[in-house]
């Protein structure tokens, strides 16, 4: 299935933004939105610390975009101590899925999504404020979701986490505030990711069904847009976000559902 939607020319994403100078760190970087996300700052001037797990991703995007590759699992808080905390941009986006009913949601599967998706991010953000406010600028960007906002079946772990990062967002937001530091959440639908795509191939072999309908039938039902979203985009966004006109935006939650949470 076609995304439909164009390439981006090289350093389009970047116009009218300059981070010459600024220290970013992007974690789960070495694919899908991270890695765009990564290469959106770095093409602003952006010196990027790239995070992932996976060693091989995180050292392929970090030498694409002239970057350092840091190679740590979120999971582990003390891992988290060894990366750089004097940073004038974070964007918390690692993440992971797991889909089972309730009943049936394995308890340590569980546990490891909420320190992924929101331990690991309170940790970072409490190392990195102090750096931020001193300088008196700073921006978190944390890729929360569609389903930061809303639920869905069968996702306990990652609608639960995805709503407790909201919340870490808007403290964050306000301790930040008097000192220039801003904290937003970017919550797209579905973007064509490697996370994703396995959603779809999993989907389509539980249903009989090929991959063009899990998408339109299963993933974008509730989307007026019937088209996933592109990694590109929800970067655009988070350099936007970092850019010289937003900061008076924070605390906000920007969708980027193709309509899912206006019907």
């Amino acid at each position: 299935m076609t995304s439909g939607f164009p390439p981006v020319p090289h350093g389009t994403a970047a116009a009218g933004i300059d981070l010459a100078g600024r220290t970013a760190m992007v974690t789960g970087a070495g694919s899908g939105i991270g890695r765009a996300c990564a290469s959106a700052l770095a093409a602003a001037g952006a010196h990027v610390h790239v995070v992932d797990v996976d060693g091989a991703t995180a050292r392929s995007a970090a030498e694409a975009i002239g970057g350092r590759a840091h190679v740590v699992d979120l999971a582990r808080a003390r891992a988290i101590e060894e990366l750089p905390a004097e940073l004038d941009i974070l964007v918390n986006n690692a993440g992971i899925q797991h889909v089972a009913p309730l009943a049936e949601f394995p308890p340590d599967r569980f546990a490891l999504m909420q320190r992924v998706m929101v331990h690991a991010p309170f940790l970072l953000i409490r190392r990195a404020m102090p750096y931020m406010s001193a300088r008196g600028w700073g921006r978190i960007v944390n890729i929360s979701s569609v389903h930061g906002l809303r639920a869905s079946a069968f996702k306990a772990g990652y609608v639960t986490a995805k709503h407790a990062l909201e919340g870490l967002s808007k403290v964050a937001a306000v301790e930040g505030a008097p000192h220039g530091v801003t904290s937003n959440c970017v919550n797209p639908g579905y973007v064509r990711t490697p996370l994703v795509e396995r959603q779809i191939e999993a989907q389509a072999a539980a249903h009989g069904i090929d991959a063009g309908q899990v998408v339109s039938d299963v993933l974008l039902s509730r989307s007026a847009v019937k088209r996933l979203i592109e990694p590109e985009e929800v970067a655009a966004a988070v350099l936007w976000l970092c850019g010289p006109h937003t900061g008076y935006v924070t605390g906000a939650s920007i969708p980027l559902d193709g309509g899912w949470t206006a019907a």
